[in-house]
């Protein structure tokens, strides 16, 4: 008879549970359905096809700046992803996420716990009793070996909604991952890039320098012949200090983005260094249709989408509390004043049943959690449509800068050419004695402007391709039959 108690007990226990978890089956609050990011676009300015996307952030990105072919940045790039304190910062806050994801799927099971305790007790005679009843003073001993259950009937769906909530800011929090890291790589790249158009830019610079230092040995060599007044030696000297001026601003500048750089690898500032280069970049060809792949790659729309889902989910976790809170509790195990005795079957207890919590005046708090989780979630609804028209803006703002930076930068290299045909007449003409000095001036400062200002427009199209690259969600694939890629000397462009 003593063996057939404890089955009917656990059988008892296991039906309880089953109701519980048939009970649980329904669930209070708007299902999730993403809503539409606002009108579309048919086409790009630029002329590229569109279509709508679905995200598909978690694909693995592929190195974009391997489609610039540069050994350094390669090295740099990886750097920077192994040793940046940002990008780790960013890195620990998916793994808290995930964390609370966890203990939140935790709820969903039954909570079982061992809480053994034993006290000795002295008890007065004189305390409070029945009116006539005998009470003695005694002392006694008491042992307890419980194991408490306890499990929340989730009826209306308040846990489960709670770990979905969490999941998808553990999920907002991977595609946040993803931005910081897209961001750093980008960051990279692009200090790297106008660090590289300032090297174009020195470079021009440093042989002005040598050129305007033969000028003024010609007009001072010109003005001890008595060919020349002290005025175009004056302005010979001008020029040339100028010119080294603009050199050492130059250094301060190459210095300053050197340093950011250093940072952004994650090293200081007085440890790095970056040598010099003296060749030209062209940007890589877009792919015909590459942007159709916007909002499937882009892990910040991704991020604000997975938020608006979490938002969703709160709705009905608020809700919830309208409706009665149904917790399971049990307790099983042994009590005893004697400790030898605390095993002994007559000695077990349990005991098993509901504590139900209705909610009857709240003085408006439940109503008012509803109303906050549903401007949470609209909130969310217009950050995400915010997210996309960014989205939009920057692929714009990248496809019709490239084309226009091309354009610009061709007509530039135009300007260059006849600039330094300009240059080498004017010095002609004034050996031969047909112009005063202040021609070659113009003419020398005209050849440098334009061809500083080429190598710049050549570097913000360098920086404006990145920029592009970024706002696709991470580039395309370098497989791509219509992706062109070339690195030129310097020397061979001019």
């Amino acid at each position: 008879m003593s063996k057939a108690r404890p089955k009917r007990l656990g059988f008892g226990i296991a039906i309880a549970l089953v109701c519980a978890l048939v009970l649980a089956g329904c669930s209070v609050g708007p299902d999730y359905k993403r809503p539409s990011s606002g009108p579309l676009p048919a086409e790009w300015k630029a002329g590229s096809p569109w279509k709508v996307g679905q995200p598909r952030d978690a694909e693995i990105k592929q190195s974009f700046w391997e489609v610039f072919n540069d050994p350094v940045l390669t090295g740099l790039e990886l750097e920077a992803t192994t040793n940046s304190p940002d990008l780790r910062a960013a890195f620990e806050r998916v793994e808290q996420s995930r964390a609370i994801a966890r203990i939140s799927r935790a709820d969903l099971f039954p909570g079982l716990s061992f809480d053994p305790n034993g006290n000795r007790t002295r008890y007065s005679p004189s305390r409070t009793a029945q009116p006539n009843s005998l009470v003695l003073g005694y002392t006694g001993n008491d042992f307890v070996l419980p194991l408490d259950l306890s499990y929340e009937v989730d009826l209306w769906g308040r846990v489960r909604r709670s770990f979905r909530a969490a999941r998808e800011q553990a999920q907002a929090s991977a595609a946040a991952y993803q931005t910081v890291l897209l961001s750093l790589q980008a960051d990279v790249a692009q200090t790297y890039f106008m660090i590289r158009s300032i090297d174009l830019d020195r470079y021009v610079v440093a042989k002005t320098i040598e050129l305007r230092k033969k000028n003024l040995s010609l007009v001072e060599s010109l003005h001890h012949g008595g060919a020349d007044s002290q005025l175009d030696v004056d302005q010979a000297e001008t020029e040339l200090a100028s010119a080294q001026a603009d050199f050492v601003g130059l250094d301060l500048s190459r210095a300053q983005l050197e340093n950011a750089l250093g940072t952004l690898c994650g090293q200081t500032a007085s440890s790095f260094s970056l040598a010099d280069t003296e060749r030209i970049y062209q940007p890589p060809t877009i792919p015909v249709g590459l942007p159709a792949d916007l909002l499937e790659r882009r892990p910040d729309v991704a991020q604000a989408e997975r938020t608006m889902a979490a938002a969703n989910e709160g709705i009905g976790v608020a809700k919830a509390a309208y409706f009665p809170s149904i917790q399971l509790t049990g307790t099983a195990g042994t009590e005893s004043v004697n400790l030898q005795d605390l095993f002994t079957w007559e000695n077990r207890i349990w005991s098993i049943g509901p504590n139900i919590t209705l909610p009857l005046f709240e003085g408006g708090r439940i109503r008012a959690g509803v109303q906050s989780a549903r401007a949470a979630y609209l909130e969310a609804v217009a950050q995400y449509r915010s997210q996309v028209l960014v989205a939009f803006h920057e692929v714009e703002d990248g496809l019709i800068g490239l084309r226009l930076l091309g354009d610009q930068f061709e007509a530039q290299m135009r300007a260059v050419d006849f600039a330094k045909k300009a240059a080498d007449q004017s010095r002609l003409r004034y050996k031969e004695g047909l112009a005063s000095y202040i021609e070659v001036v113009i003419a020398d400062r005209t050849e440098l402007d334009t061809e500083v200002t080429a190598y710049q427009l050549n570097g913000q199209r360098m920086v404006t391709t990145v920029l592009l690259i970024k706002a696709l969600g991470g580039g395309w694939k370098a497989d791509n039959p219509m992706m062109t890629n070339g690195i030129a000397p310097l020397e061979k462009t001019r």
